[in-house]
């Protein structure tokens, strides 16, 4: 139309199905890091032992839990914020190249594991108000419903299960 040039113009509508909108900066990069290292939610996905491993974890198990298992924001942050303590854990104390990520749901509950080649089990030590660190599995005592960790032949699952509201 003359006259219009940079104006957005009105879209026609066909059907009756919603506009669609575009997905988010983190959205986006929760799928990319699905494509690069695989879902947890359906086989478990082996990361490199770094730190910047925890910001992989974290967007894989947010999408998980909002995208693909359609759960509730509160629970999706608070799952992201344990798992991000069971890997930190696992990079910083167990000197191993990679770890394991895996998430399951069952009616009721989520449960995130990490899997690392230590046999050290961890361990909830008492937290000072002015404590700068030592707080992962604080959080995660006061998070989960249930937690733990389980000895494998070559190594050691922790974990963390909780409790959610069926949509």
């Amino acid at each position: 139309m003359a006259g219009l040039e940079g104006m957005e113009q009105p879209q026609r509508r066909t059907g009756t199905a919603a506009p669609s909108r575009a997905p988010s900066a983190d959205e986006e990069s929760a799928a990319k890091a699905v494509e690069l290292f695989g879902n947890p939610a359906v086989d478990e996905v082996r990361l490199p032992s770094r730190p910047e491993s925890a910001g992989a974890a974290r967007r894989l198990a947010e999408c998980v839990v909002l995208r693909d298992w359609g759960l509730s924001p509160q629970l999706a942050e608070h799952a992201v914020l344990l798992v991000s303590e069971l890997v930190g854990n696992a990079v910083r104390h167990t000197g191993a190249r990679t770890f394991g990520l895996r998430m399951l749901r069952r009616r009721g509950w989520i449960r995130v594991e990490v899997r690392d080649p230590s046999r050290g089990l961890p361990c909830l030590l008492p937290v000072a108000e002015l404590d700068t660190s030592g707080r992962g599995l604080w959080l995660v005592d006061q998070l989960a419903q249930r937690w733990g960790a389980d000895l494998l032949p070559r190594g050691k699952t922790t974990w963390f299960e909780m409790r959610v509201t069926e949509p």
